[in-house]
């Protein structure tokens, strides 16, 4: 367990009666490797199933509005395949997010003899969470969520349904990058879809009977607008498609501009090494001053690869150590 200077200006205590250990339970027995994290949060579950619908939504209308009934097969394939790919590394970055430990600190261990076995010498200090009754290292705060300390811990996301924090930023950081990608491409190609369909399918369906007569449409060839749309712009009646797609405009403008702030603040925080609380909380900048570049390959892991942009590769991050510290 990290040790701190005692400088550090937190509730702290020099000796370990003062920590009051008996009033610990001592901690639980480990569970099985590779045991999965999963918060029970009713709230967080329900942001987590909305983020999935809106995402299936998205794909819905992508694909049976806009791209199946389209007669360019190469448009239809080429961004198929990308929104398909984007959104699976979506949904791949959100349960990584969601399903990892994001660093949290054994729960119960300020015990007597785990701080007897600290061995701290003079002028040495610890510190104990009095919410999970833990020994915990600098830079973890405690998340009322989860019920743990988390080490440094950025902020609790109910979308992730989790802590961002040590072990599972990388893969929050790729949530929301590429939701902002799929939600840029669904405007674009929601854009292009509109300006087409306006100018070619949708233009008889808004005719009076006097512009009917002009154009030589009869009532019956308007009164089955399927039969123009289905094989163009889409299997919908125009109203049915308007609406989908206004409704994803909607979904897509707002996500992209939502998810494009927070990962502009996630790179940001990573490259300056201070998280959302430390920077909320204004707190004294106590451990080592590393480059952007070194920061980041702390989090993604070493050394830079395409492995950075996967949500199913792990970071690796050799023998850097984020939490040493010179007591």
């Amino acid at each position: 367990m990290m040790l701190i200077p005692t400088h550090h200006f937190r509730d702290i205590e020099r000796k370990p009666e003062y920590l009051q250990p008996e009033k610990c339970v001592p901690p639980p027995y480990p569970g099985p490797v590779g045991t999965m994290w999963f918060i029970r949060d009713g709230c967080g579950i329900a942001c987590a199933i909305v983020t999935w619908f809106l995402v299936l939504y998205a794909e819905f209308v992508v694909l049976f509005v806009m791209l199946i009934p389209s007669r360019d097969y190469v448009y239809s394939i080429i961004n198929g395949i990308v929104f398909n790919l984007l959104a699976f590394l979506a949904l791949a970055s959100h349960c990584r997010a969601m399903l990892t430990d994001p660093g949290a600190v054994p729960k119960g261990n300020a015990t007597k003899e785990f701080i007897e076995s600290l061995q701290l010498k003079p002028g040495q200090v610890v510190y104990k969470c009095p919410k999970c009754c833990s020994i915990k290292p600098d830079r973890a705060h405690h998340c009322s969520v989860c019920k743990r300390c988390i080490r440094k811990m950025d902020h609790h996301c109910p979308w992730v349904n989790n802590c961002v924090g040590e072990n599972n930023q990388k893969y929050f950081v790729l949530f929301t990058m590429y939701i902002a990608l799929i939600s840029l491409h669904a405007l674009i190609m929601v854009g292009f879809h509109f300006l087409h369909c306006f100018e070619e399918d949708w233009t008889t369906y808004g005719l009076n009977r006097e512009e009917m007569a002009e154009a030589g449409i009869s009532l019956h060839e308007k009164m089955q607008p399927l039969n123009v749309s289905s094989t163009e712009c889409s299997s919908f009646s125009p109203p049915t498609t308007v609406i989908l797609l206004i409704l994803l405009c909607f979904e897509g403008l707002l996500f992209l501009i939502f998810t494009s702030v927070m990962f502009g603040t996630q790179v940001h925080s990573i490259c300056t090494d201070e998280t959302g609380i430390e920077q909320l909380k204004k707190e004294e900048r106590r451990w080592a001053k590393k480059t952007k570049w070194m920061n980041m390959k702390a989090v993604f892991g070493h050394p830079f690869s395409l492995s950075w942009a996967s949500p199913f590769a792990t970071p690796d991050q050799g023998k850097a150590d984020p939490y040493q510290y010179v007591v």
